[in-house]
């Protein structure tokens, strides 16, 4: 079954309330506690999510990018050639290089970049397919950026698990 389409609105507040969360969560941390590992399954620390989460953002950016050439998502074809682990352990990865205070910044950065670009999206090209056939644009980004609770929710599906981590190891 097809969900309904966000408004441009509901899909900023459920990004921004789902961004800010993690980060009052990841600031509670001491510095030093959010390069542990312990979130999810185990494997990510804290800035691991984060940048994992700043990578999904930049997918859907580079999306808009494509989408707006009238050309594929350069993240299906990513998905197509590494999978969804694989692209995830590249990001992480990619992620882990940068020291911690430039991926916080780099996260924010990205995040307000996405929130203005959703803005920008003309009402009417929101509800249309990105390009001939399939799914309104609204609802492919919101996949793109969605978590088990829908669209726009990535971010909530990992908030246990971070919620968890803090609250054994918060200042």
């Amino acid at each position: 079954m097809e969900r309904t389409v966000p408004t441009k609105r509901e899909a900023i507040a459920i990004l921004d309330r789902g961004d800010r969360a993690v980060r009052q969560l990841v600031d509670a941390l001491p510095p030093p506690a959010r390069t542990l590992t312990g979130i999810g399954s185990g494997a990510w620390s804290p800035l691991d999510l984060v940048g994992h989460l700043e990578s999904w953002e930049r997918h859907a950016l580079e999306a808009l990018d494509a989408w707006g050439r009238g050309e594929r998502a350069p993240l299906d074809r990513a998905l197509e050639l590494r999978g969804l682990n694989g692209l995830n352990a590249d990001n992480v990865a990619a992620a882990a290089e940068l020291k911690p205070a430039a991926l916080l910044r780099r996260s924010k950065e990205t995040h307000a970049v996405l929130v203005a670009a959703v803005r920008a999206i003309p009402a009417d090209a929101w509800v249309r397919p990105p390009l001939t056939r399939g799914r309104p644009l609204a609802l492919r980004v919101g996949s793109i950026l969605g978590g088990p609770k829908g669209p726009y929710r990535h971010a909530d599906a990992h908030l246990p698990s971070l919620h968890e981590f803090v609250a054994m190891r918060a200042r």
